[in-house]
């Protein structure tokens, strides 16, 4: 609206000049070289017009003719632009429908006419890593992590391909540059993470995990915070028990139900004496998770205790959770080690319907103790080979009979305390020393393998106690499925090198 205001105030302005002008005529006069030329000043204004326009026109055509060159190359220049982005279209299309034979096509169109350009680049890496051209993604990946524009999708590029090909101390490095130049990069600051957590770094690890505080929610960084705070604690309390009490306390402080914590700061605080703080400190935990550990602790609070001593906090503790199996466990342990046999076979008598593996065991304990029933003692233990499994630290298809701070695949706070929920496997048993095979029936959690960084002895995350055993289920056997490529979108839970995409 204003500009139409605008317009009619200076159309009205330029019709009021021209009104006064022919209001006032007069006549010009020009004298130059002995020619005389008179004229009206309207004749000479409308000249002066058709001078200019004249003037205007010719110096159009004479700035179009030496432009032209110019003008020509850059039509060509963005005609070409315009084929190689619709060859980079179509190309990046046919490696998202898996048409290798057009990407490639598309890809050499594209490197023909722009091969230098980024997505040029990424199509290139892209139809390399369709079809099967693993030195052809590589290197595609090592021109982008070259680039300023594109270092970060070239190191993640080349920290997969090298995850891929196994080579893990190439994956770290590639990983560590990337975190080093972008700390907001949430794949390679996990990668780094996760490299440090499987080979026990779990100084290192805390301070990463300093660094990326801003980009975690407080929740999460408080839990990832106090497991590896634990698994310090664990990894240091044969050597340091002033720093593993230290770390433990924090660690429970941070997450007071973090059932490895706990156990852990129950056992440092009842060693120091502090049997009122440790109490509350396992108190809290089993009432949100009863544990072995946590009762084990509770009952040994001072040592040198009477067994009856520790059956009397053992039954205090039971009833805080009444109904619960781990409760019953550990007050039928501690009545039998009190030879209080009546209160042993009423903590596990609502079980015995159904026995778990170790009410099983612990009932032939129970029969040889009270009874020396030799025949009872092989009946109950013949039914606990058969019985329905006991919950277990499980995480990713692997199970332990110890807590883990990181699972093989490298995820942080992976292993839960859980009965592993469907089929029936048998799997081979590693031992804590030499490899011992044989044939333990277990069951296979439901969370999918994952195959992140390399599997690093399960030996270096914390210290082995006695005969401790860690299992693992073998992968089951699956159509072989093409590997997929980098996604254009670098999401937080890349699925890892090996993933299969279902679409």
């Amino acid at each position: 609206m204003i500009r139409v205001i605008l317009f009619l105030i200076i159309v009205g302005a330029l019709a009021l000049g021209v009104a006064w002008l022919a209001d006032r005529p007069g006549d010009v006069v020009v004298t130059w070289q002995g020619l005389r030329i008179e004229t009206s000043l309207m004749v000479l204004g409308g000249a002066v017009l058709v001078v200019t326009a004249a003037i205007a026109l010719v110096w159009s055509t004479l700035r179009a003719v030496v432009r032209s060159p110019f003008l020509l190359k850059r039509h060509l220049r963005r005609r070409r632009g315009e084929r190689a982005y619709e060859a980079i279209s179509r190309g990046l299309i046919a490696v998202g429908a898996g048409n290798l034979a057009a990407a490639r096509k598309h890809t050499a169109d594209a490197n023909r006419m722009v091969a230098a350009e980024p997505l040029a680049l990424l199509l290139s890496a892209q139809a390399a890593q369709l079809g099967g051209d693993r030195g052809g993604a590589e290197t595609a990946f090592r021109e982008m992590a070259g680039r300023a524009d594109t270092k970060a999708l070239g190191l993640r590029g080349l920290f997969i391909e090298a995850q891929r090909r196994g080579d893990h101390s190439s994956a770290h490095a590639f990983a560590e540059e990337a975190a080093r130049d972008n700390p907001q990069l949430g794949w390679a600051g996990k990668a780094v993470l996760e490299f440090r957590c499987l080979t026990g770094d779990w100084a290192g690890a805390l301070a990463l995990l300093e660094n990326q505080k801003p980009a975690l929610d407080k929740e999460t960084y408080r839990r990832q915070r106090a497991v590896l705070l634990t698994a310090r604690a664990l990894a240091v309390e044969d050597t340091d028990r002033d720093g593993a009490r230290a770390y433990a306390l924090e660690a429970v402080k941070l997450v007071p139900t973090l059932v490895p914590a706990a156990a852990l700061a129950g056992r440092v605080l009842a060693e120091g004496g502090e049997l009122r703080k440790a109490s509350r400190v396992v108190n809290k935990a089993w009432g949100a998770q009863p544990h072995p550990d946590l009762a084990e602790v509770f009952a040994n609070l001072r040592f040198g205790d009477a067994a009856r001593d520790r059956l009397k906090r053992i039954e205090s503790l039971a009833k805080k959770v009444p109904g619960h199996i781990e409760g019953a466990l550990a007050l039928g342990r501690a009545a039998l080690d009190a030879q209080e046999f009546a209160k042993a076979r009423a903590a596990l008598a609502p079980y015995l319907a159904a026995p778990t593996k170790r009410v099983a065991v612990l009932m032939a304990e129970l029969e040889r103790a009270e009874r020396n029933d030799e025949g009872r003692a092989r009946e109950w233990i013949a039914r606990a080979l058969n019985a329905a499994p006991d919950p277990t630290w499980t995480a990713e298809g692997h199970t332990s009979n110890r807590w883990l701070p990181v699972s093989p695949g490298g995820r942080i706070d992976a292993f839960e305390w859980r009965v592993p929920l469907t089929g029936i496997v048998s799997v081979p048993l590693i031992e804590g020393g030499p490899a011992e095979a044989a044939a333990t029936p277990i069951a296979i959690a439901p969370e999918p393998m994952a195959e992140k960084a390399a599997a690093a002895p399960l030996e270096v995350l914390a210290p082995r106690r006695g005969n401790e055993r860690h299992q693992s289920i073998p992968e089951a056997k699956t159509e072989p499925k093409p590997e997929p490529v980098i996604p254009l979108v670098v999401v937080p839970d890349d699925p890892g090198p090996n993933a299969i995409e279902e679409h």
